[in-house]
């Protein structure tokens, strides 16, 4: 009876053991400070400029995105375009992993007059009010978004820095920039004036019903790198394909020669992009110039579940992600799993012009006075 009564706690422990170790035996995660630099906003014009194209509002695409952002058309007509940004601070706060994030503007096409071009925008989040909005909520910051062909562009990225901008959001194949015009040089020197980093995405664009492509080739960042702008390549440049290479390829052998040049986690975790994923693991001579990013709502319309990661999760670990309520806590536990090291998690704040509101602590910007 005495081994009984010895043997019971030993194998409770155990059990406790087991349950706080990953696939590999290591201990679990402790909590962190993350930043989840890449989240999106938007709106259908409630209370707000923004708005959604007539072609995106009647494709399935937008009552898909709603969901993922947990509300519904009603909702929003009712309590206006902030309750998307209110439930994202809120589904935020509860995270036990991901302290803020960095929520995003997204400025629209504009004319030769350099006008907003209203036929040819599917959706604008306009800065001033993702500026407005997030300063209502200690763990949201604000990424601005700006077109470079609109006339005034250098002075909106003036006003965005003074407004708390930690970064500037361009979506060149929706927008129509091309990075590589050297009619945006002087839009890059202020940029690194500035100290504001550039997240630009990178690879195909599936999201909206139309884009021009080419123009989220990588090798069209050689021209803001070369003026010594930080420039972050959302997605790693997964799918799609330029110059008759892919465009991964092509952002994969930039590293080396800009020290500038980052790329975020973001989407890599998506059921389409399975073999990308494993190149990015494969190339860890990267990894440090790797931010983390989850381009929420996207995670939660279920194109990142777990279960096509089962290649690489033990299935505890399988079983306790999809336990995972809090999105965020999922896509961190998801990446961490599958084998992205703790300082991708940790490069955010290094590289942004972050400031912590409770400690009022300036982080500067890798590179700021070079």
């Amino acid at each position: 009876m005495l081994i009984v009564k010895i043997s019971v706690p030993i194998i409770l422990l155990l059990i406790i053991f087991l349950l706080s170790t990953n696939a590999s035996g290591k201990p679990s995660a402790m909590k962190r400070e993350i930043i989840d630099m890449h989240v999106h906003a938007a709106g259908i014009g409630a209370g707000s400029e923004c708005f959604i194209s007539e072609r995106m509002r009647s494709s399935l695409k937008y009552k898909v995105f709603l969901r993922s952002f947990g509300v519904t058309e009603k909702e929003v007509m009712e309590h206006g375009d902030e309750i998307i940004i209110r439930k994202l601070s809120e589904q935020l706060s509860r995270s036990e992993y991901v302290r803020a994030a960095v929520v995003l503007a997204m400025d629209g096409a504009v004319d030769s007059q350099g006008k907003l071009d209203p036929e040819n925008t599917e959706f604008y989040v306009p800065g001033e009010y993702v500026a407005r909005e997030v300063q209502k909520y200690n763990n949201l910051y604000y990424g601005a978004s700006i077109n470079p062909y609109r006339p005034d562009a250098i002075n909106r990225l003036d006003a965005a820095a003074e407004q708390g901008a930690v970064l500037v959001k361009w979506l060149p194949a929706i927008q129509h920039i091309d990075p590589a015009d050297k009619r945006l040089i002087p839009f890059y020197l202020r940029m690194k004036e500035l100290g504001m980093p550039l997240l630009t995405h990178t690879g195909d664009e599936h999201s909206f019903t139309k884009a021009r492509n080419e123009l989220s080739d990588p090798k069209r960042l050689e021209l803001p790198l070369s003026l010594g702008v930080t420039v972050i390549a959302a997605h790693m440049a997964t799918t799609g394909k330029n110059g008759g290479e892919e465009n991964i390829d092509r952002l994969l052998s930039m590293f080396s020669a800009y020290p500038n040049l980052y790329a975020d986690l973001s989407s890599l975790t998506q059921i389409n992009k399975m073999r990308y994923l494993r190149k990015v693991l494969r190339h860890t001579e990267v990894h440090g110039r790797l931010l983390y990013g989850t381009d929420m709502p996207l995670p939660q319309t279920g194109i990142a579940s777990p279960v096509f990661h089962t290649f690489k999760l033990s299935p505890r670990e399988l079983i306790s992600i999809l336990q995972t309520d809090n999105p965020w806590d999922k896509d961190v536990a998801l990446k961490r799993s599958i084998g992205f090291p703790e300082e991708i998690f940790e490069n955010a704040a290094s590289v942004l012009r972050i400031k912590n509101r409770d400690s009022m602590i300036t982080v500067s910007m890798r590179g700021e006075n070079d």
